[in-house]
């Protein structure tokens, strides 16, 4: 397929994966993309052996967000996950090499838990009570990657874009919070001058990114109380989902009328994207 359409003014300013899913990430200056999203981006998840739930920071107290993954060798999208060093809230480091890796995490955790490269049929995510809208209002959980492919560790899409406009404006709206790309977790930071919360209006565009890939917007990405939890040296703040919600609250798809920040991406022409790449509009 070939990459051509209108110029736009926005380019890549920032790329990130997050080998494990709820830890925090990395930022890399260069990225595969597949279908299965950014080569190495939730490659592993824990999942807690008696209910095959996913282990998700918004209901475990934010625990897992204080700690860090980072891949040892660069991952490579036909080859086996390679091993991924952990650092713990203490500063320890563990590897996912090690044998008692799961009993050490599921010791800090209070519950038996699985470190696992492939997501187990059923595995469902949980989200706290209220957090969905209209006739999803009474869930409390959720298949995982209900848009992703099969066996991966997404909460819905593969793929997760944010404007600079949107973080800017937003930090103006709540100058005393602070709307760190961390909170959010997106793969792709697009740098623009477009409006704030462009990314609604991305919503089913087809869309370039540099000379090969090819991506299709699809619905906004519904917030959670996730964005408002501690991390490294970001405090806790219920202002920042607040905030959110008062200036962005739409219908999000599946996820009914939600708080939303960025979008959602199917990926359909792979390839490479880096740090500066243009992304451009194919429609």
């Amino acid at each position: 397929m070939a990459v051509s359409g209108e110029i736009a003014s926005d380019a890549v300013q920032s790329i990130w994966r997050y080998p494990v899913k709820s830890m925090r990430g990395e930022e890399i200056s260069s990225g595969e993309v597949t279908a299965r999203g950014v080569t190495g981006d939730r490659a592993y998840a824990l999942v807690e052996q008696a209910s095959n739930r996913a282990a998700p920071a918004r209901t475990w107290a934010g625990r897992l967000l204080q700690y860090r993954a980072q891949f040892l060798t660069e991952p490579e999208h036909d080859r086996p996950v390679p091993a991924v060093r952990i650092t713990c809230p203490d500063g320890a480091l563990l590897a996912s090499t090690e044998s008692d890796l799961e009993a050490r995490l599921s010791a800090d955790f209070g519950r038996a838990l699985s470190f696992m490269a492939v997501a187990p049929a059923g595995l469902l995510v949980e989200f706290p009570a209220g957090t969905l809208d209209g006739k999803l209002a009474h869930l409390t959980e959720m298949p995982l990657a209900a848009a992703a492919p099969a066996g991966t560790f997404f909460d819905y899409g593969c793929l997760h874009l944010i404007a600079t406009s949107t973080l800017d404006h937003l930090q103006r709206l709540y100058p005393q919070g602070r709307f760190d790309v961390g909170r959010f977790r997106p793969n792709f930071v697009i740098r623009t001058l477009r409006e704030p919360f462009i990314e609604n209006a991305w919503a089913g565009r087809t869309l370039a990114i540099g000379d090969e890939v090819v991506l299709r917007a699809t619905i906004p990405t519904g917030r959670c109380v996730m964005t408002t939890l501690p991390q490294g040296d970001l405090p806790q703040d219920p202002g920042i989902l607040r905030t959110i919600a008062q200036y962005n609250l739409l219908d999000s798809g599946d996820f009914g009328r939600s708080a939303c920040l960025g979008v959602y991406a199917d990926v359909v022409q792979p390839g490479v994207v880096r740090r500066g790449d243009t992304m451009r509009f194919l429609d």
